[in-house]
């Protein structure tokens, strides 16, 4: 008696064609999660983000308080205008000093890759080196 085993069993083609039919489901449902995760991902970013902006402005407000509370400090010993004039030529000052330094750093700066240039020109001597040898 035979058996109908064959017409269960599904034929090599069936299963290639499932096998394709479920491994771009497969990378279709993870590049669904992975949009998904980077979404959330750069939402949680652009808070934190704006949290640190947040945090640099009232930074900057408090450091014009404290400007304000040198000068009224100064006011105590010397008329209010000479206690802010002397505040803001020590700003200024600082200033100067600040934009001299960064201006030096910027200077500094090579935008030549260097290191990458050396790198590429030793891997096409590499490359040369093996040439050469593979036709000795």
């Amino acid at each position: 008696m035979s058996h109908p085993e064959s017409s269960s069993q599904p034929s090599p083609a069936e299963l290639i064609s499932r096998l394709s039919e479920q491994t771009s489901r497969l990378v279709r449902d993870e590049f669904k999660l992975a949009r998904a995760e980077m979404t959330a991902t750069v939402k949680q970013g652009g808070v934190g983000a704006g949290l640190l902006g947040a945090g640099g402005v009232l930074a900057a407000y408090g450091f014009a308080a404290l400007i304000a509370t040198a000068i009224i400090a100064l006011a105590l010993v010397l008329p209010a205008w000479a206690a802010a004039l002397i505040v803001t030529a020590v700003l200024f000052i600082a200033a100067a000093i600040a934009a001299l330094v960064g201006k030096k750093k910027v200077q500094d700066l090579s935008l030549t890759p260097e290191r990458t240039i050396d790198s590429v020109q030793e891997d096409i001597a590499e490359v040369k080196g093996q040439t050469h040898h593979d036709h000795a």
